[in-house]
């Protein structure tokens, strides 16, 4: 069996509202949700503080092959997504324009989706998470 590197995100309370976004722009496909109040043993922040039973303790999505997992962490309402991206393979121009325009509703282009030296179709959007995308289509060979 091959190791699979798989990304675990913090959403900070909005983990379920993400979920749902990225069913719909990406086709995320939920795999398992398990809320605070399931949890044998009574969540709790580090400084004390009850997290809400209602929040999302653990949950596992698909989009395409890619298996993700999330939490609302601890609920600060403030996910940090920094130093990495996550990079979405589009299958041609029409599909990239599709998914780059969905995750960028809410959020900020960082690099328009052009066509670039090394793809047909190229960008980066930051999206109403937080979290980083770069979308691409028709890599090119060099030379």
């Amino acid at each position: 069996m091959q190791t699979q590197i798989q990304p675990y995100l913090f959403f900070e309370g909005r983990a379920e509202e993400a979920l749902e976004f990225y069913g719909r722009a990406l086709g995320a496909q939920k795999a398992m949700l398990m809320r605070y109040r399931e949890s044998p043993e009574p969540a709790k922040t580090p400084s004390g503080s009850a997290i809400p039973g209602d929040k999302v303790m653990h949950m596992s999505f698909m989009i395409g092959g890619s298996h993700l997992m999330g939490s609302d962490g601890f609920c600060s309402g403030k996910p940090n997504f920094s130093g990495f991206s996550l990079s979405y393979p589009a299958k041609d121009k029409a599909d990239a324009k599709q998914r780059f325009d969905a995750l960028a509703a809410g959020g900020k282009v960082t690099q328009p989706l052009v066509e670039t030296f090394f793809a047909d179709a190229f960008g980066m959007v930051t999206d109403k998470f937080g979290l980083s995308w770069m979308v691409l289509a028709g890599q090119k060979q060099p030379g």
